[in-house]
């Protein structure tokens, strides 16, 4: 397979008032693989639904490989899509659920047994090929319908929130095993989800979207380190809100003097943006923090604590230096010397 490039241009979607998408622009170069990510009723999947032909646009284009098809029908767009629900055929096999699409398509017995035997092994699944979706775990299944969306060979794979009904460990493995495939077959996808760990750990791109409008699209770590709009800031990671004060393009805060971020507020009092992992803690009876609490997330840990002022913070730091720091312990408060984002004081 061979990737193809897809263009929106200034693609508007309304139901009724509401504008579900807002004059959204975006272009996905071949073989890439773009995340939209934002929250529920932000337009994400309007979006893969209008490219996929699932919905129009009420203005704007879309376009795949160069050509129109903003209105071209759905069956022939050649698209292929996986779903949050895995849809399989219950009364087939899993070998002919992989199958099926190349079916519809002419396909000889001989030629859709051989091509999706070969996307079983490509997702993993060859020894279960005889089975039924009844059968299969819920990952083992939306890997069946991965193989199945890939079997036709697609122009671009549409993919719409497909781990969100998997538990955790199955999810963070089954998104790896996506992207895997994702580079090994070169095809263009677009992934719909809400979930930020997901997009920023999968995706050559990640579209942040909010009410309909696509507010940065950037790499995975540009879009935590460099947030373009305070909404990106704010929604994507966790951040601790601190007061700060803005003079000369520098952000003073906690005792120490930042730079303040593109996008920061040019004077006065605001309320600066600070990354877990951008702050250190360490023990020290002077210091101007106590320890609240510690949550042990496997080899990193959040530590929260509370300084003088009011002020409460999360640290995120290494299990092991994490081990050293108990609630009620005083602690000195130290923030790395990166440019923070300063939004308008509320």
């Amino acid at each position: 397979m061979t990737g193809v490039a897809v263009d929106f241009t200034d693609v508007t979607r309304l139901y009724g008032t509401v504008r579900a998408l807002d004059g959204l622009s975006l272009h996905l170069q071949p073989g890439e693989m773009v995340a939209l990510l934002g929250p529920s009723g932000c337009g994400k999947t309007t979006a893969l639904r209008i490219l996929a032909g699932l919905d129009q646009p009420t203005s704007g284009r879309v376009a795949v490989g160069g050509n129109d098809i903003t209105d071209v029908a759905p069956n022939k767009r050649d698209m292929g899509m996986v779903f949050q629900a895995y849809s399989l055929f219950p009364h087939l096999t899993v070998l002919d659920n992989v199958a099926f699409g190349l079916k519809l398509r002419g396909k000889s017995k001989t030629q859709r047994t051989a091509l999706a035997a070969d996307m079983l092994d490509l997702v993993g699944l060859s020894a279960h090929k005889q089975k039924y979706a009844s059968q299969l775990s819920g990952g083992q299944q939306q890997r069946v319908a991965l193989a199945r969306a890939l079997a036709i060979a697609p122009r671009v794979l549409l993919l719409d929130e497909p781990l969100s009904a998997l538990d955790a460990k199955v999810r963070a493995q089954l998104r790896d095993e996506i992207r895997r495939v994702q580079l090994e077959v070169g095809t263009t996808t677009l992934f719909v989800t809400h979930d930020q760990e997901e997009a920023l750990a999968v995706a050559d791109r990640v579209g942040v979207m909010n009410q309909g409008r696509l507010e940065q699209i950037s790499a995975p770590a540009d879009v935590y380190a460099h947030p373009a709009t305070p909404f990106v800031a704010e929604f994507v990671g966790l951040n601790n809100k601190v007061d700060a004060q803005v003079t000369d393009g520098r952000a003073h805060l906690l005792g120490v003097s930042l730079p303040a971020a593109d996008g920061s507020i040019a004077t006065g009092a605001g309320v600066a943006l600070i990354r877990p992992e951008s702050v250190r803690l360490t023990a020290d009876p002077d210091g101007l923090a106590t320890v609240v609490s510690v949550s042990f997330l496997g080899s990193i840990s959040l530590v929260h604590c509370t300084c003088d002022d009011g002020t409460r913070l999360v640290a995120q730091s290494s299990s092991a230096h994490a081990a050293d720091l108990s609630p009620r312990l005083r602690v000195a408060v130290t923030v790395e010397q990166t440019a923070v984002l300063v939004l308008p004081a509320t």
